[in-house]
């Protein structure tokens, strides 16, 4: 054993935290570190907003439009810088120290903002306020998805990622209010924006206190009597605020523990490992931040410019722009976790790139007005926010743990500085032009990189969808037990002999109702046009490429969400066999069903009904198995559903 390695321990952490219900704690996460891309959008738009004044006299400070766009990019660059920087600290020291100090930065940088008076101190302040921007990206995407269930992971990224969009709007609206001179000085207004975004920041900072370390994290490095405090907490605050018992935790996970992991070794493995992940995830970055920041920042003109809108109406349309882009991610969210990863993913990029090229043909003919140019490109990010909000879900969930922040960041920086930096070079020479036909190519470009992401989520792409993170990308310190080799019986048959014979009959009972269950689905999938339906394919084994010896861990994990299914079914049949009749609403009401995950109930409620474990009595009424079936039994199953007229939708 080096020095760099403790010891080798065996926890079920991932498997608790991975089975708890939707609770206050889960939105304190969301809300204590999700809202860095409110900052984020804020900040864009509000420099976006504000430029002019600063090149105004009377501003308090003299910058040139020149000087305007060399900030822009000292920004990106900071963030891009800081990326790589606090992404290779997060994962050495920690998520909890690193988002903490990263979103101190920001503060503090965005502060001294406001008391810029000469040209280079701003673009300093701009360069560190990026950097601290760029750290956050890191930290705060490991740490979610290291402390959000299985379940909801993928709704609750693109929400918090979306989110960017709400800072944007905030920013448009509050730009024309801190610009209007009849109620701030010319000098003052540009310095209370910046001013803003720091209170901000410093109301998200006290939330974030409460936030623990990630507990994925702490068994890893070493710390795993404070991961296990802290998961205890997590579950106690959960049961008191759900007031339920929490199901079993599924099967452990073996990690050799390291303190430290060099960079060399990380990137040596992952990247070795994970070829077609990376290629993935750059595809998928570099196609977003292209079309994003190649129209993003000349929209504006070309409403100006082009369709003949008033500067001083440019903030409304960012502002409904923004809305659109933010209704993205929040109203297709859920179909990421439901649907799954691979159909929504490519689906976003491919839609949001077909919408593209149709604007692009139309605006060449000269056959959109201001109103019909403004819908389709508010269409096109309505789709496209959600595709981009899943490149960061992506990298975030598709590389092991102990490079997740470095992956979040490389991703980011490499995408940003690709596609983020021509982008706005090629869109803005052709916008700048006059000429119709080169903004329409343009687009058509634009669409095309987006193009390219779909088509590497359709081959690379993983169906990480409600899957635990130590299956999607197993730890490179995970160690799997060779219990053949050793002749020594498998950790989960000895703890089974030491259970009471109730209990182990209980079990294999649940696990013969779940083969018999994935049985069924599987011949549902492979009956006429179901073969076609996309979806979570949890009726197989999941198997993350690249895992090589690791097939056997990765089915185990998967069957967490059968026995998930399980639990929730047998709570179903057994509130409907002491209540009576209830309707739907009443049902989900009774078991919590709003707890389980996006579209969880409705999963359990159809899979209840095809196994006579409920019936449904009329389009919204349900009542207990009836005396027509036994439990599984498919043909009994498809009396009620021809008698009542459907299988739970």
């Amino acid at each position: 054993m080096t020095a760099t390695e403790t010891a080798t321990v065996t926890t079920q952490i991932p498997a608790r935290l991975d089975r708890l219900p939707w609770s206050r704690f889960h939105r304190r996460v969301v809300i204590g570190l999700g809202t860095v891309w409110v900052l984020d959008g804020l900040e864009v738009t509000i420099v976006g907003a504000i430029a002019s004044r600063m090149t105004e006299p009377g501003s308090g400070i003299a910058l040139t439009t020149a000087d305007i766009g060399y900030a822009a990019a000292i920004y990106v660059t900071g963030a891009c810088l800081g990326a790589l920087v606090f992404g290779r600290l997060t994962d050495r020291y920690g998520r909890k120290k690193l988002f903490m100090l990263t979103l101190g930065i920001y503060v503090v940088a965005t502060i001294a903002t406001a008391f810029s008076h000469e040209a280079w101190y701003f673009f300093l302040a701009r360069f560190i306020t990026g950097m601290g921007i760029g750290g956050e990206y890191a930290a705060i995407n490991s740490a979610v998805d290291e402390l959000i269930p299985a379940r909801n992971r993928g709704q609750v990224d693109l929400a918090i990622n979306g989110s960017y969009w709400v800072g944007a709007a905030i920013g448009s609206l509050a730009a024309l209010a801190l610009l209007n001179t009849a109620w701030l000085d010319a000098g003052l207004g540009w310095r209370l924006a910046f001013g803003l975004g720091g209170l901000l920041g410093l109301g998200i900072m006290l939330v974030r206190r409460h936030v623990p370390e990630s507990p994925r994290w702490l068994f890893i490095h070493g710390h795993e009597d404070e991961a296990e405090r802290i998961v205890s907490q997590i579950e106690a605050e959960v049961r008191q605020d759900t007031q339920q018992e929490l199901p079993e935790p599924g099967e452990a996970i073996t990690v050799r523990q390291r303190k430290i992991i060099p960079f060399a070794e990380i990137a040596r493995v992952a990247m070795r490992r994970y070829p077609r992940r990376a290629l993935l995830g750059l595809a998928l970055f570099i196609g977003q931040a292209f079309l994003y920041n190649a129209v993003v920042f000349d929209l504006g003109t070309i409403l100006s410019g082009y369709f003949g809108t008033g500067s001083g109406s440019v903030p409304y349309f960012m502002a409904i722009f923004a809305i659109a882009n933010f209704l993205g991610p929040l109203l297709l969210g859920r179909l990421f976790d439901t649907v799954g990863r691979k159909p929504m993913i490519a689906g976003t990029y491919f839609g949001a790139a077909a919408i593209a090229v149709l604007l692009a043909v139309l605006l060449a003919n000269g056959s959109l007005t201001r109103w019909s140019f403004f819908l389709l490109v508010s269409l096109t990010f309505f789709v496209a926010s959600a595709g981009a909000s899943s490149a960061y879900l992506t990298v975030s969930e598709v590389f092991p743990m102990e490079t997740r922040a470095l992956s979040i960041s490389l991703f980011f920086a490499v995408g940003t500085a690709l596609g983020g930096i021509t982008g706005p070079l090629l869109f803005g020479r052709f916008v700048h032009s006059g000429d119709s036909g080169l903004v329409a190519l343009g687009f058509i470009i634009g669409a095309a990189a987006m193009a390219i992401g779909g088509l590497a989520e359709v081959f690379f792409g993983v169906r990480a969808e409600q899957q635990s993170l130590e299956n999607i990308a197993r730890p490179l310190t995970a160690e799997e037990a060779d219990a053949d080799a050793r002749n020594e019986p498998a950790p989960a048959d000895v703890r089974d002999r030491t259970r009471p014979e109730e209990v182990r009959r209980a079990g294999r009972e649940r696990q013969q109702r779940i083969d018999d269950r994935n049985a069924r689905r599987a011949r549902r999938e492979r009956a006429g046009v179901h073969r076609y339906r996309p979806g979570t394919g949890t009726g197989s084994s999941f198997y993350s490429p690249g895992m090589a010896g690791t097939a056997g861990a990765a089915s185990r994990t998967s069957a967490m969400a059968d026995q998930s299914l399980d639990h929730e079914i047998e709570q179903l049949s057994q509130t409907l066999a002491q209540r009576g009749p209830i309707s739907r609403k009443e049902l989900e009401r009774a078991v919590r069903g709003r707890a389980w995950g996006p579209g969880r109930f409705g999963q359990a409620l159809r899979e209840a009904t095809r196994e006579s474990r409920a019936q449904r009595l009329s389009e919204d009424i349900y009542a207990p198995a009836g005396p027509s079936a036994a439990p599984g039994d498919e043909d009994g199953t498809a009396r009620n559903t021809r008698e009542h007229g459907g299988d739970g939708r």
